[in-house]
């Protein structure tokens, strides 16, 4: 059985144009090509969903640049270990990027690895930021709620006199510590 050779273009709005891409990928001979006018920061892209359902193990996907087919270096990648995984090449014309190559999987090593720097970097100032927070004297996580306050707040709402927004400015307690107190009361009571 033959490869399919699918192209894949897509322009980010309505009002630009994909002829550019297109003349580029009929020059590879593409068998079918699905075209797409939406941002690439939208997680759900049709055209690019029928395009995966359609691959089968041997086919090609050849795009005009990386920056068309992923949202961020995470989903690029993503969508490469997907396509490597079914046994489907991709080609990226202007990077010069074909999976099939030891030049193609090396360029694949140095994405994966710029991305883990990417988390990793991530994770990393997350920490320093809380380190400096508790230096200045400030703790993560939800603020320490007054056992008085919830108690009195438990005891009106009990009492069915009370809208739950008379309660929250009474005591200070947002609406959902509230609730979620009200809820772990009516669980220990069972």
């Amino acid at each position: 059985m033959s490869s399919y050779i699918y192209g894949y273009a897509r322009v980010s709005t309505r009002q630009q144009e994909l002829d550019r891409q297109l003349d580029l990928l009929k020059e590879y001979n593409c068998n079918e090509i699905l075209t797409e006018k939406m941002s690439g920061t939208k997680s759900d892209r049709p055209e690019l969903n029928r395009l995966k359902d359609k691959l089968r193990p041997g086919d090609v996907v050849i795009v005009e640049s990386f920056s068309r087919l992923g949202r961020s270096t995470k989903d690029l990648i993503d969508l490469v270990n997907y396509f490597e995984e079914i046994n489907v090449k991709l080609i990226s014309i202007k990077e010069k990027f074909d999976m099939s190559t030891p030049q193609g999987k090396l360029m694949m090593t140095v994405f994966q690895a710029f991305s883990q720097f990417e988390r990793d970097l991530i994770v990393q100032r997350t920490k320093e930021g809380l380190k400096s927070a508790r230096a200045r004297g400030r703790k993560g996580g939800r603020p320490q709620v007054n056992e008085k306050e919830i108690r009195k707040a438990i005891n009106l709402y009990k009492t069915e006199q009370y809208s739950v927004k008379e309660i929250v400015e009474m005591t200070g307690i947002s609406r959902a510590t509230l609730y979620r107190y009200v809820e772990k009361e009516k669980i220990e009571t069972r």
